[in-house]
């Protein structure tokens, strides 16, 4: 891309205070206009309160911002708009109950005199999502959607509102390694056209692919700007967490023990009421990973919200050790040995208004020593909290604090210590790293891999096929609620399992 000259945006000398603690800390960043401008840290460096200042969700404590050489005040997300400033967020602003339609016009309605234009609105919609290749059915209430096809409407949301300053927040987080490739060409044409990009994103592969500079943030600083081209992963890696990030896994070799899930011949519906699982059956043994590879939407949610209780299987069987958990409440089946790490952690994870320390204990608060006669032992949980925080880097500035203050990625870290703190048989690990950086996915992956060598069994469930490959002992290829195939990852690559997950069959794959 040819280098730029007039500058979009500059943030110069950026602080962000939260009562003593420095968010950002005298940040610097410059958007050259036409420019992709990758944004790179650590989870909770402040790259999300950097951009949420720049969006107008949040107010500079001090510093100074430009925009297109202006000097600006941004004290709203409306005043955001107003100077072309649009923001995809990693968590969704959508209204579940509205359709897709109405949640990318809601506040922007076209008018025909005092009447609402629907149509003059569905035609530019379709436009903008043929143009971008955003595909998406406009009639379909977003509750029944894709967390891949919500992406897809806030990005045509913040198009709609003709913004030409895009922020993207872990855009590629929920998607497929096709829907990956789909949108580093969005971004590019948008780049093209002359819109200004800036990517959070963790994931070093997607800079090296789309991004022209990077900006490194570590613990609320900035670390410097550096053109991609001339800086190569362990570099990047290196400078954002501060020390030497091992890329690659070290396994032992399996140690198979004893049958602990066993799914026979389920089916279950989703929420339209149709087959979502098809006679699908699997088994996982103590002592190894089984990997779940597949395009999301082809079964993988209401597979999991099966097994955890979550949802109704309507026939086949659910053993846990043995013992038929199909239809049991949740509570039941989290007490034979299962823990969850569930694809949607502000849904399902976690209870937000509440404070880190008592989501620490959601599955375990009623139960000694957390809990006497029914009576709450605080000092328990916080003493837990502060364990639990230190052992797995969960950065955050008191036990006290909300869930909903916590950065994305410490938001999962919270969940992943809750459940494996738990020492339960079965661990259902689904998207366990989205929105992880290099060093917490490292962290994780190694917490994976200890529990599978202590001889539990885990059913891993990722888009991410670099992760598949590197943690499973066995890959089951899921299409179309059936399991297409099963190979080994050693025995496999992209390639392969990319045909797999489409629904057609490679010859030498082992089909169970």
């Amino acid at each position: 891309m040819t280098q730029k000259n007039t500058n979009a945006i500059e943030m110069k000398h950026i602080v962000k205070k939260f009562g003593d603690f420095k968010a950002n800390d005298d940040i610097n960043l410059t958007l050259h206009q036409g420019e992709i401008l990758a944004l790179l840290g650590e989870n909770g460096a402040g790259k999300s309160t950097l951009m949420r200042v720049l969006s107008g969700l949040l107010e500079p404590t001090s510093g100074e911002i430009f925009v297109k050489g202006k000097k600006v005040e941004i004290n709203s997300p409306t005043k955001a708009k107003e100077l072309g400033i649009g923001m995809v967020h990693q968590h969704f602003m959508l209204m579940e109950s509205f359709t897709v339609l109405e949640n990318i016009i809601l506040g922007h309605e076209p008018t025909n005199g005092i009447v609402l234009d629907i149509k003059k609105a569905r035609e530019q919609i379709m436009n903008l999502s043929q143009k971008y290749g955003l595909s998406i059915d406009p009639d379909a209430r977003v509750a029944n959607i894709t967390v891949a096809q919500q992406q897809r409407v806030e990005i045509l949301k913040v198009l709609y509102r003709g913004a030409d300053i895009l922020i993207f927040d872990e855009p590629t987080a929920v998607l497929t390694p096709q829907e990956i490739t789909e949108f580093i060409q969005i971004i590019k044409n948008l780049a093209q056209e002359g819109k200004s990009i800036i990517l959070i994103t963790h994931k070093l592969s997607e800079i090296k692919a789309v991004a022209d500079q990077v900006t490194i943030i570590r613990r609320g600083h900035d670390v410097g700007t550096f053109d991609v081209d001339k800086v190569d992963d362990n570099r990047l890696a290196e400078l954002m967490v501060g020390h030497h990030v091992n890329m690659k896994l070290a396994k032992k070799p399996v140690e198979l023990g004893k049958e602990v899930l066993k799914v026979d011949n389920l089916k279950v519906k989703n929420s339209h009421g149709a087959y979502s699982v098809k006679n699908l059956s699997l088994n996982i043994r103590g002592g190894e990973i089984l990997g779940l590879a597949g395009i999301d939407g082809n079964g993988q949610d209401e597979l999991v919200e099966a097994i955890t209780g979550l949802r109704h299987v309507n026939s086949g069987k659910v053993f846990i050790n043995g013992k038929n958990m199909t239809n049991k409440k949740v509570r039941q089946i989290t007490e034979a040995g299962v823990a969850h790490i569930p694809a949607d952690r502000q849904k399902y994870g976690l209870i937000l208004s509440l404070p880190l320390a008592e989501n620490l204990v959601l599955q375990t608060y009623y139960q000694k020593p957390y809990s006497k006669h029914g009576i709450i032992n605080h000092q328990a949980i916080y003493d837990h909290a502060e364990k639990l925080i230190k052992k797995y880097d969960i950065r955050t500035t008191s036990a006290e604090l909300p869930a909903s203050d916590l950065s994305g990625g410490n938001q999962q870290k919270a969940i992943i210590a809750r459940e494996l703190d738990r020492d339960s048989d079965l661990i259902i690990a689904f998207q366990p790293t989205r929105g992880l950086d290099v060093g917490a996915i490292e962290y994780i992956h190694k917490q994976l891999l200890a529990e599978r060598n202590a001889g539990k069994a885990i059913l891993l469930v990722s888009y991410e096929l670099d992760e598949i490959m590197q943690l499973s002992d066995r890959i089951a290829v899921l299409h179309n609620g059936q399991i297409t195939g099963e190979v080994k990852p050693e025995d496999t690559n992209d390639t392969e399992l990319g045909l797999l997950m489409t629904g057609t069959k490679k010859e030498g794959a082992v089909n169970d």
